[in-house]
């Protein structure tokens, strides 16, 4: 992946900086100490301050057990990929409402206090693993669907009326996705953050200054690729040079944006062809082609699980027979949700994805021969639900 700009990412040690200045401030405010402090009470304060960020990230982000790239191919397969691949030219797994992974539901009956009764969190939860594990595992785009955290004025993590973790910031969980790109130089990770419907809050005009104002801070600058409105990043490949963040599928509704605005508005709900133009760079559209056909309402609500799982397989694959075609749209982007469900008859985005644990199979097991097939062609994003239960999908996806 190439981009046209050098910038200055920040190293592990300038990580550090920041979180000595900020646990100085809150040390200078507590106690009166004096301004000089030694080098090691700072390293130690600035060790307590990460502790403390991560540790309230990790209702979403887990905790991170490492990766040892010897032993598993998918810690930095990005490694593997030359410098001169564009974006739009990449097979990339992710995780579609990433955040859901720990949503069960002893955790729904935790929150009744926040959201009231609501449908049962099967419906909700679409992952088992946390964010590290998702990294480790070779995921690199990630669905983040944000709102209000109720009663502090902070950004949380949604999936419709489902409040996930109510004490957990969005800064929190992009401190810990800064935390392991600096030990991932060679890797890059694109997230889709989306105002979240659905959940009793409002998508005004401050709470998008808000989510504009944290993805464009000091720190932020230096992971975050601040460039608007294209998926053709030229020069200067991060994979070689460092850790990089890309906003991807940013969704702000106001001029101030980075990374690309597919909107909501062209975004058809539950279509398996959107074609959607997010920019047009000297004369020439580009446009992004997504499958999103995530609601099996073409079928009765007496149909099987097999009948559900083989009709979104079907548009799941016809969309991938697309992204590979190179004699149909080979520079444009390419977007495929594998993940589904059709609650009007039960079946739960893991029936869905992984079948219904006795004779049918899942997507993700009726995908993975095909994605077998075809290793080494340009896939582009696809989209999962519970990534790694099907095993070898993700590295089948990476050509691992």
């Amino acid at each position: 992946m190439r981009y046209s700009f050098r910038r200055r990412l920040l190293l592990p040690q300038a990580f550090i900086q920041q979180l000595q200045l900020t646990a100085i401030l809150y040390v200078s405010v507590a106690f009166g100490l004096a301004a000089s402090v030694s080098e090691s009470v700072q390293q130690s304060l600035a060790q307590a301050a990460l502790a403390e960020i991560l540790q309230r990230g990790a209702p979403i982000l887990g905790f991170d057990a490492g990766c040892d790239p010897a032993l598993n191919a998918t810690c930095n397969w990005m490694a593997n990929i030359p410098d001169e691949t564009n974006l739009i030219h990449m097979s990339i797994p992710g995780t579609h409402d990433s955040s859901t992974w720990n949503y069960t539901q002893a955790t729904q009956n935790s929150l009744l206090g926040y959201t009231g009764s609501i449908t049962p969190a099967k419906y909700f939860q679409c992952q088992e693993h946390s964010y590290f594990q998702m990294l480790n595992g070779g995921i690199r785009v990630f669905d983040l669907r944000v709102a209000l955290n109720p009663g502090n004025g902070t950004i949380g993590f949604y999936h419709s009326q489902a409040l996930l973790a109510p004490n957990t910031r969005l800064e929190d969980v992009l401190f810990g996705f800064y935390y392991w790109l600096d030990a991932h130089p060679t890797e890059a990770v694109l997230l889709s953050i989306n105002y979240e419907g659905g959940t009793g809050t409002q998508d005004t005009v401050a709470f998008q200054e808000q989510l504009y104002n944290i993805l464009s801070g000091d720190l932020a600058t230096q992971y975050w690729v601040q460039v608007n409105g294209t998926a053709k990043l030229e020069g200067n490949s991060p994979f070689c040079n460092g850790s990089t963040t890309v906003s991807f599928l940013l969704h702000l509704n106001n001029s101030k944006r980075i990374g690309i605005h597919l909107d909501p508005e062209d975004w058809h709900d539950n279509d398996p062809n959107i074609t959607l133009v997010y920019n047009t760079v000297n004369g020439t559209e580009q446009v992004a082609y997504i499958e999103d056909y995530y609601e099996m309402d073409g079928l009765p609500t007496s149909a099987s699980a097999a009948e559900n799982i083989q009709w979104k397989y079907n548009a799941t694959i016809a969309h991938l027979q697309d992204a590979i075609n190179p004699d149909l749209h080979p520079d444009q982007l390419y977007i495929t949700f594998a993940s589904s469900e059709h609650d009007t008859d039960g079946e739960t985005p893991r029936i869905m994805a992984l079948g219904n644990g006795t004779e049918v199979p899942g997507v993700n097991q009726k995908i993975l021969p095909w994605l077998q097939e075809n290793k080494g062609k340009r896939f582009g994003i696809v989209m999962l639900d519970f990534f790694d239960s099907v095993p070898g999908v993700v590295e089948a996806i990476i050509n691992a």
